[in-house]
């Protein structure tokens, strides 16, 4: 008899529930959110699993890592499609949510999410923790203009490496001011000093890597938005084709189809926000500021003059994203023009 699992993960507490393949209830369970903790109920010789779901969350790529090791058929499920599911519970508690998830194995109704090996785990630890010491030094800048704006001092345009120069010569001749601003220079001085170490490190990862040189050779993609791609797509083979890479980014438009009713809406936004965010700005970058001429900006600078540039970009990022894929997985670089060099 085949056996089905489902696991309420928490920070402290995961609750399990075991269905037959008939759905009815064999055990339950609460044990500690820890890999041994949860080896020992589903590794029991009495049980033999066909499918172990989970949530997506913060510990679900170290669980399912460990119940992997372990040979169980761990399944790591998309949140908002197993949120839609239980939502039809009247009463949420772990417990019901667990046997919910037992029973969406059972039944097969859910939809798998892929779990990024260590790499790339790490790599986007990476990108993230770099992101957010920028957001913070952009904070602290955009507060010093404000501020100092409201005595009628003016910081103007002025670069990131000037710019603590220039806080200092407004608040030369007042040293009341002076004493607030200092605390918030030397915060950005040290944020802006381990953003530099991070960045630092992003390029010597990327230096070495070779998937990620072959991905820069697209116009407008740099090293943050190589390696984001390749931190988020981690596995290449596991789309079934290139096209399908788009929609994972929530890139394609959404649809809503009832009776007579057919429309199609703006773009899902689902999947991974920051790599949609780079491909964003890699297609900005490419129709704004490059200017070697290529076949791709020249489709892209066809749909602008038809539809606007804000579609055209979102066009461009939802085709680079295709492309990125189709690079890494022929092992080939970008082309220019489309004319085939004969062999």
């Amino acid at each position: 008899m085949d056996y089905f699992a489902g696991l309420d993960v928490s920070v402290k507490d995961t609750s399990i529930c075991i269905v037959d393949d008939a759905g009815k209830i064999v055990r339950e369970a609460k044990v500690a959110s820890e890999p041994q903790a949860l080896l020992a109920v589903l590794k029991l010789p009495a049980y033999r699993f066909k499918r172990i779901g989970l949530e997506a969350g913060p510990l679900s790529q170290w669980l399912y890592s460990a119940l992997a090791e372990a040979e169980l058929p761990v399944v790591c499920v998309e949140t908002r499609h197993m949120q839609a599911v239980l939502k039809a519970q009247i009463n949420k508690t772990d417990r019901n949510d667990a046997r919910g998830i037992a029973q969406m194995m059972r039944a097969g109704l859910y939809r798998p999410v892929h779990v990024k090996t260590l790499r790339s785990q790490k790599l986007r630890m990476l990108l993230t923790h770099r992101q957010l010491l920028l957001s913070k030094a952009i904070a602290i800048e955009n507060d010093l203009r404000g501020t100092l704006r409201n005595f009628g001092l003016k910081v103007g345009m002025v670069g990131t490496v000037k710019f603590e120069t220039r806080i200092r010569e407004l608040v030369e001749n007042l040293p009341d001011l002076a004493v607030l601003v200092e605390p918030l220079l030397v915060v950005r001085r040290v944020l802006r000093q381990q953003i530099g170490l991070l960045h630092r490190h992003l390029l010597t990862i990327v230096r070495d890597d070779d998937v990620c040189r072959r991905l820069m050779t697209v116009p407008g993609v740099g090293p943050v938005v190589a390696l984001t791609y390749r931190a988020t797509v981690d596995v290449p083979a596991r789309f079934k084709n290139s096209k399908a890479v788009g929609a994972s980014f929530g890139l394609t438009p959404s649809k809503y189809q009832s009776g007579e009713i057919d429309r199609g809406g703006r773009i899902s936004r689902c999947g991974d926000e920051m790599t949609r965010v780079m491909l964003y700005e890699a297609a900005q970058v490419m129709l704004t500021r490059t200017n070697k001429w290529s076949w791709l900006k020249a489709w892209a600078m066809r749909i602008a003059r038809h539809r606007g540039m804000k579609k055209a970009i979102v066009a461009l990022a939802r085709r680079l994203a295709v492309i990125l894929h189709r690079i890494w997985l022929d092992g080939t670089v970008f082309r220019w023009t489309r004319e085939v060099v004969a062999a």
